[in-house]
């Protein structure tokens, strides 16, 4: 999506609130988002992988805020981490933007080995999984959009829960969907949803019609563990992993069982659950893939993630080393497919 001459990746609408100035930053339009489950509405409002982009021609001022704190952007210029890290808060704060002197020279003399060229602008802002969203209050200084040459060929899209969403590492560009495509040299469109990665029909739908997407992982899911019998799951999951594969017969997709979590590895009471569910759980999405079109493939989740210790105390949630593994292993197995 462009607006005032800035690409917004990752995110498909940005509207006007009621009682808030600026524009709300969304991952999914509106008419898709009220259709999907309660509390994936409101992940939806969380700019998860949302970068704002553009290419500066002398210095520019983007103007942010986050009406409930807890939000940062960092500055990229291609794949080159920046030092500018800045707070967002309820007030709105204008980041104030220059290409650095030495990329200048770089730029023009070294072949850098990266589908983004460090002459575009990345604002990376975190997730705000802590519940902030971001609005979008305006820009100023010379500027035009990245081109297609200066970007990514490839996408790789995600769905999942927190996980794929990103809780928990400290930095944005640190979780596994972030890293994974970085090692594919691809974008990443982060359609993650935690604690309700429910497979909702409305959300295949709208991953299916969507046609700017060249592979997929669907890690399905811990969240269903807990609230759908497996004979409810497997269902949901058929029709999720079919309804996008129908549609998009070239594109590989990737189906990633449960990650070890606290039901694998702790003799602790772990909510009354009954012994070998999450087995039971992995077994059904082995036989949704077993049945599915021939571009859909199946992932381990204990492969991919082979050290507990990459676990975060509450034995479900990866830190930035467990994120960091998964990366390494799921480019590799996405590699493959493309």
């Amino acid at each position: 999506m462009e607006i005032d001459e800035i690409e917004f990746h990752n995110i498909a609408e940005a509207r006007e609130v009621d009682g808030y100035d600026g524009q709300l930053l969304q991952r999914v339009p509106e008419e898709v988002r009220v259709e999907l489950n309660q509390q994936s509405q409101d992940r939806m409002l969380r700019p998860a992988s949302a970068e704002l982009r553009f290419v500066p021609d002398g210095p520019v001022e983007v103007t942010l805020s986050a009406p409930d704190d807890g939000n940062t952007v960092q500055v990229f210029w291609g794949p080159f981490q920046g030092w500018q890290t800045v707070e967002l808060t309820s007030e709105p704060t204008t980041l104030q933007i220059k290409f650095p002197e030495r990329l200048e020279g770089l730029s023009e003399s070294v072949a850098i080995d990266t589908p983004f060229d460090p002459r575009v602008c990345r604002l990376v802002v975190s997730g705000g999984h802590d519940g902030s969203r971001v609005h979008y209050h305006g820009v100023s200084g010379e500027r035009r959009p990245p081109r297609a040459e200066e970007l990514p060929e490839t996408r790789y899209l995600a769905y999942g829960t927190s996980i794929t969403e990103g809780v928990n590492p400290t930095a944005e560009h640190l979780t596994y969907v972030n890293r994974t495509s970085r090692r594919l040299g691809a974008d990443a469109i982060n359609l993650g949803s935690g604690g309700s990665a429910y497979c909702d029909a409305t959300m295949a739908e709208y991953i299916a019609s969507r046609a700017d997407w060249d592979i997929a992982s669907f890690a399905l899911s811990v969240n269903m563990v807990y609230e759908f019998s497996v004979e409810e799951f497997e269902k949901r999951a058929r029709y999720f992993v079919e309804t996008v594969a129908d549609s998009n017969p070239d594109a590989p997709i990737a189906c990633i069982t449960l990650y070890p979590y606290i039901d694998d590895l702790c003799t602790c009471d772990t909510e009354g659950m009954e012994p070998g569910r999450a087995s039971a759980f992995r077994e059904a999405l082995c036989d949704v893939v077993a049945t599915a079109p021939p571009n859909v493939y199946l992932l381990h989740g204990p492969d991919l993630l082979d050290d507990p210790t990459g676990l975060l105390p509450d034995l479900l949630h990866p830190g930035d080393f467990g994120m960091q593994r998964i990366a390494e292993r799921l480019a590799i197995e996405l590699d493959t497919l493309q």
